[in-house]
């Protein structure tokens, strides 16, 4: 008889069990951990600072971190008043920001597509951009008045050229060899401009934006500081405290005006992934 040999039947491949996560966020650990601890040392510098070398008849010059919570946010009078002139200043920059990146998108565009137009526009950006904010805020309040446009016009003048710079640079880097294609496939000029130029340069453009939205946050603060009429923002409620030497209500006022100013950058960011990953960069 012949012998009849089975052949092993072939092993189920196991299911590849995924490592169970100590992590519960999808973002890495250190980018969590490390600012938190950077916050922490830079508070308790503080309370140290004014606890230990501070006189406690001088404090009210360096106030403790739970004095400024306690007088800036936990009381109601305070709080109302600070969150209503920053909700103010935040109306100005937003405006300002939007009317900013319409503007410097524009421009770059037009200097993109004309070597007249970027040696005709862009000396008057860098013009714009060296001159100093303080001289001529005084005369945007004799010319336009006291109120919200000219506010605002503080604000697109020192977001704009970060705007226009990095839009230019954007569409300026794109590959010859990507021109070449375009070229060969006799696209015409808007083509290039949208399907080419336009994409390849969201990144660029959005690293201004980030620029861009905490300048609009200073540049409303200094015109409402320097207008005082209309109504009142950050910028006349710090001119207020400093007078009644309410260190604990300023220091409030500066560090929720730098929290809408980081709040712009994380929400710039967070498009800036989102147009990374489209683009298969991440």
């Amino acid at each position: 008889m012949t012998a009849v040999i089975e052949a092993p039947e072939a092993e189920a491949p196991q299911a590849k069990r995924r490592p169970k996560r100590l992590w519960p966020f999808t973002t890495a650990p250190v980018r969590v951990l490390a600012p938190v601890a950077v916050f922490a040392l830079v508070i308790a510098a503080w309370a140290a600072s004014s606890h230990l070398l501070v006189p406690e008849a001088s404090r009210f010059l360096l106030p403790s971190p739970e004095a400024v919570v306690a007088e800036g946010l936990l009381d109601p009078l305070a709080r109302t008043e600070i969150l209503t002139a920053l909700w103010n200043t935040v109306q100005v920059a937003l405006c300002g920001l939007l009317i900013a990146i319409v503007l410097g998108v524009v421009f770059a565009v037009a200097m993109s597509q004309a070597r007249w137009a970027e040696f005709s526009l862009y000396p008057y950006a860098v013009v714009l951009q060296t001159i100093p904010i303080l001289a001529v805020v005084p005369l945007f309040g004799f010319w336009f008045g006291y109120e919200f446009g000219s506010r605002v016009i503080v604000c697109v003048m020192v977001s704009l050229f970060p705007v226009v710079t990095n839009t230019l640079f954007g569409l300026k880097s794109v590959a010859a060899a990507e021109h070449d294609l375009f070229t060969l496939h006799g696209a015409t000029r808007l083509q290039r401009l949208w399907k080419l130029q336009l994409p390849a340069a969201l990144p660029a453009m959005i690293s201004g934006f980030k620029i861009s939205g905490g300048q609009a946050i200073i540049g409303s603060i200094v015109a409402d500081f320097f207008f005082r009429q209309g109504v009142p923002g950050v910028g006349r409620m710090i001119d207020v405290y400093r007078q009644r030497l309410a260190t604990e209500e300023l220091l409030t006022a500066l560090l929720l005006s730098s929290l809408v100013g980081l709040c712009l950058f994380w929400a710039f960011d967070l498009l800036a992934g989102r147009v990374d990953r489209l683009h298969g960069k991440r």
